[in-house]
Protein backbone atom coordinates (compact mmCIF):
# COMPACT_ATOMS: atom_id res chain seq x y z
CA UNK A 1 0.00 0.00 0.00
CA UNK A 2 1.36 3.37 -1.00
CA UNK A 3 2.07 5.73 1.89
CA UNK A 4 3.44 9.18 1.14
CA UNK A 5 4.62 9.57 4.76
CA UNK A 6 6.72 6.38 5.02
CA UNK A 7 8.91 4.78 2.34
CA UNK A 8 8.18 1.13 1.54
CA UNK A 9 5.74 0.68 4.40
CA UNK A 10 3.03 -1.94 4.89
CA UNK A 11 1.25 0.53 7.15
CA UNK A 12 -1.51 2.44 5.40
CA UNK A 13 -1.61 6.22 5.30
CA UNK A 14 -4.75 6.19 7.44
CA UNK A 15 -3.06 4.01 10.05
CA UNK A 16 0.02 6.24 10.12
CA UNK A 17 -2.12 9.32 10.69
CA UNK A 18 -3.75 7.51 13.61
CA UNK A 19 -0.33 6.65 15.06
CA UNK A 20 0.90 10.21 14.60
CA UNK A 21 -2.16 11.61 16.40
CA UNK A 22 -1.49 9.33 19.37
CA UNK A 23 2.16 10.43 19.37
CA UNK A 24 1.05 14.05 19.53
CA UNK A 25 -1.27 13.18 22.43
CA UNK A 26 1.82 11.71 24.16
CA UNK A 27 0.30 8.21 24.38
CA UNK A 28 3.05 5.70 25.24
CA UNK A 29 4.19 3.17 22.66
CA UNK A 30 2.64 0.12 24.36
CA UNK A 31 -0.81 1.73 24.49
CA UNK A 32 -0.48 3.04 20.93
CA UNK A 33 0.35 -0.48 19.72
CA UNK A 34 -2.79 -1.83 21.41
CA UNK A 35 -5.04 0.92 20.05
CA UNK A 36 -3.72 0.66 16.49
CA UNK A 37 -3.26 -3.10 16.25
CA UNK A 38 0.40 -2.67 15.31
CA UNK A 39 3.35 -4.38 17.03
CA UNK A 40 5.14 -2.45 19.74
CA UNK A 41 8.44 -2.92 17.88
CA UNK A 42 6.96 -1.17 14.83
CA UNK A 43 5.49 1.62 16.96
CA UNK A 44 8.81 2.18 18.74
CA UNK A 45 10.52 2.32 15.35
CA UNK A 46 8.00 4.85 14.01
CA UNK A 47 8.20 6.97 17.17
CA UNK A 48 12.00 7.06 16.95
CA UNK A 49 11.83 8.13 13.29
CA UNK A 50 9.39 10.90 14.19
CA UNK A 51 11.80 12.08 16.90
CA UNK A 52 14.62 12.08 14.34
CA UNK A 53 12.53 14.26 12.03
CA UNK A 54 11.86 16.64 14.93
CA UNK A 55 15.59 16.80 15.69
CA UNK A 56 16.52 17.58 12.08
CA UNK A 57 13.77 20.20 11.79
CA UNK A 58 14.78 21.93 15.02
CA UNK A 59 18.45 22.08 14.10
CA UNK A 60 17.39 24.09 11.04
CA UNK A 61 15.04 26.36 12.97
CA UNK A 62 15.59 30.08 13.36
CA UNK A 63 17.30 31.32 16.57
CA UNK A 64 15.52 32.81 19.58
CA UNK A 65 16.39 36.36 18.53
CA UNK A 66 15.53 39.44 20.63
CA UNK A 67 13.55 39.75 23.87
CA UNK A 68 14.17 38.37 27.36
CA UNK A 69 16.21 35.17 27.27
CA UNK A 70 16.91 32.93 30.26
CA UNK A 71 20.08 30.82 30.23
CA UNK A 72 20.94 27.78 32.35
CA UNK A 73 22.37 24.27 32.30
CA UNK A 74 21.08 21.02 33.73
CA UNK A 75 22.44 17.52 34.32
CA UNK A 76 20.66 14.33 33.33
CA UNK A 77 21.43 10.83 34.50
CA UNK A 78 21.28 8.57 37.53
CA UNK A 79 19.86 10.14 40.66
CA UNK A 80 22.63 8.81 42.84
CA UNK A 81 26.15 9.08 41.50
CA UNK A 82 29.16 8.82 43.75
CA UNK A 83 31.72 11.59 43.54
CA UNK A 84 31.25 15.17 42.49
CA UNK A 85 27.80 16.73 42.67
CA UNK A 86 26.27 19.83 41.08
CA UNK A 87 27.86 21.34 38.00
CA UNK A 88 29.99 18.75 36.25
CA UNK A 89 28.46 15.87 38.26
CA UNK A 90 30.21 12.64 37.38
CA UNK A 91 28.44 10.30 34.98
CA UNK A 92 25.71 12.74 33.97
CA UNK A 93 24.90 14.31 30.61
CA UNK A 94 25.28 18.09 30.53
CA UNK A 95 22.53 19.97 28.70
CA UNK A 96 22.66 23.70 28.00
CA UNK A 97 19.39 25.55 27.53
CA UNK A 98 18.05 28.96 26.52
CA UNK A 99 14.42 30.05 26.91
CA UNK A 100 12.80 33.13 25.43
CA UNK A 101 10.11 34.35 27.80
CA UNK A 102 6.65 33.80 26.33
CA UNK A 103 8.43 31.99 23.51
CA UNK A 104 10.47 28.93 22.65
CA UNK A 105 13.18 26.94 24.38
CA UNK A 106 16.40 25.65 22.79
CA UNK A 107 18.56 22.85 24.18
CA UNK A 108 21.91 21.36 23.28
CA UNK A 109 24.11 18.68 24.82
CA UNK A 110 27.56 20.08 25.64
CA UNK A 111 30.84 18.57 26.79
CA UNK A 112 31.30 21.14 29.53
CA UNK A 113 30.12 24.58 30.64
CA UNK A 114 33.18 26.63 29.72
CA UNK A 115 33.04 30.00 27.99
CA UNK A 116 34.56 28.42 24.88
CA UNK A 117 31.79 25.82 24.77
CA UNK A 118 28.77 27.97 25.60
CA UNK A 119 29.44 31.39 24.06
CA UNK A 120 29.10 30.28 20.41
CA UNK A 121 25.68 28.81 21.25
CA UNK A 122 24.55 31.96 23.05
CA UNK A 123 25.74 34.20 20.21
CA UNK A 124 24.03 32.00 17.60
CA UNK A 125 20.70 31.87 19.45
CA UNK A 126 20.34 35.27 21.13
CA UNK A 127 20.44 38.58 19.29
CA UNK A 128 22.77 41.20 20.77
CA UNK A 129 19.65 43.26 21.55
CA UNK A 130 18.32 40.49 23.79
CA UNK A 131 18.21 40.89 27.57
CA UNK A 132 19.93 37.92 29.18
CA UNK A 133 19.11 36.39 32.56
CA UNK A 134 21.42 33.87 34.24
CA UNK A 135 22.45 32.61 37.65
CA UNK A 136 25.80 33.50 39.17
CA UNK A 137 27.86 30.83 37.40
CA UNK A 138 31.27 32.28 36.48
CA UNK A 139 30.99 31.22 32.82
CA UNK A 140 28.40 33.95 32.38
CA UNK A 141 30.76 36.68 33.57
CA UNK A 142 31.29 39.34 30.97
CA UNK A 143 28.40 38.65 28.63
CA UNK A 144 28.18 42.41 28.14
CA UNK A 145 31.74 42.28 26.82
CA UNK A 146 30.47 40.07 24.01
CA UNK A 147 28.12 42.82 22.88
CA UNK A 148 24.98 42.13 24.89
CA UNK A 149 23.47 45.35 26.23
CA UNK A 150 21.75 43.91 29.30
CA UNK A 151 22.65 40.98 31.51
CA UNK A 152 20.95 40.33 34.86
CA UNK A 153 22.01 37.68 37.37
CA UNK A 154 20.27 35.87 40.16
CA UNK A 155 22.64 34.54 42.85
CA UNK A 156 21.33 31.19 44.04
CA UNK A 157 24.24 30.76 46.46
CA UNK A 158 22.87 33.76 48.40
CA UNK A 159 19.41 32.13 48.58
CA UNK A 160 18.22 34.48 45.86
CA UNK A 161 15.77 32.95 43.39
CA UNK A 162 13.68 35.83 42.04
CA UNK A 163 13.76 39.61 42.21
CA UNK A 164 11.02 41.10 40.08
CA UNK A 165 11.81 40.30 36.45
CA UNK A 166 15.23 39.04 37.46
CA UNK A 167 14.92 35.23 37.57
CA UNK A 168 15.43 32.10 35.50
CA UNK A 169 12.25 30.38 36.65
CA UNK A 170 11.15 29.65 33.08
CA UNK A 171 14.13 27.54 32.06
CA UNK A 172 14.26 25.88 35.48
CA UNK A 173 10.60 24.94 35.10
CA UNK A 174 11.38 23.43 31.70
CA UNK A 175 14.19 21.31 33.20
CA UNK A 176 11.73 19.99 35.80
CA UNK A 177 9.10 19.10 33.21
CA UNK A 178 11.73 17.49 31.02
CA UNK A 179 13.11 15.28 33.79
CA UNK A 180 9.66 14.15 34.89
CA UNK A 181 8.78 13.17 31.33
CA UNK A 182 12.07 11.35 30.66
CA UNK A 183 11.74 9.40 33.92
CA UNK A 184 8.82 7.54 32.31
CA UNK A 185 11.26 5.71 30.06
CA UNK A 186 13.21 4.24 33.02
CA UNK A 187 16.59 4.81 31.50
CA UNK A 188 17.48 5.75 27.94
CA UNK A 189 20.34 4.59 25.77
CA UNK A 190 22.81 7.44 25.25
CA UNK A 191 22.28 7.43 21.49
CA UNK A 192 18.53 8.02 22.00
CA UNK A 193 18.72 10.58 24.80
CA UNK A 194 19.17 13.57 22.48
CA UNK A 195 16.13 12.55 20.40
CA UNK A 196 13.97 12.41 23.51
CA UNK A 197 15.42 15.71 24.71
CA UNK A 198 14.47 17.37 21.43
CA UNK A 199 11.00 15.86 21.71
CA UNK A 200 10.65 17.51 25.14
CA UNK A 201 11.76 20.79 23.57
CA UNK A 202 9.29 20.34 20.71
CA UNK A 203 6.35 19.58 23.01
CA UNK A 204 7.18 22.55 25.23
CA UNK A 205 7.33 24.86 22.23
CA UNK A 206 3.85 23.72 21.16
CA UNK A 207 2.40 24.14 24.66
CA UNK A 208 0.18 27.03 23.54
CA UNK A 209 -0.87 25.70 20.13
CA UNK A 210 -1.85 22.25 21.43
CA UNK A 211 -1.67 18.73 20.02
CA UNK A 212 -3.83 19.47 16.95
CA UNK A 213 -1.41 22.08 15.64
CA UNK A 214 1.48 19.82 16.58
CA UNK A 215 -0.09 17.07 14.48
CA UNK A 216 -0.55 19.37 11.47
CA UNK A 217 3.04 20.57 11.73
CA UNK A 218 4.50 17.05 11.95
CA UNK A 219 2.32 15.83 9.12
CA UNK A 220 3.66 18.65 6.94
CA UNK A 221 7.37 18.13 7.63
CA UNK A 222 7.07 14.33 7.33
CA UNK A 223 5.23 14.70 4.02
CA UNK A 224 8.11 16.87 2.78
CA UNK A 225 10.66 14.32 3.97
CA UNK A 226 9.06 10.87 4.46
CA UNK A 227 10.23 8.46 7.15
CA UNK A 228 12.46 5.53 6.25
CA UNK A 229 11.87 2.69 8.69
CA UNK A 230 14.75 0.37 9.54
Amino acid sequence: MKNKYIFRSRISEKKFREILKLFCLDIEATKTAELCGVSRISINNIFDKIRQRIYVDYEQNSPLGKGSVEIDESYFGAKRVRGKRGRGAQGKTTVFGMLKREGKVYTQIVNNCTVKELMPIIIEQADKEATLYTDGFKTYDGLVNYGYKEHFRIIHSDDEFARGHNHINGIENFWGLCKVRLSRFRGLHKHKFYLHLKECEFRYNFRKEGHKEMYKYLLKIIRENPLLLS
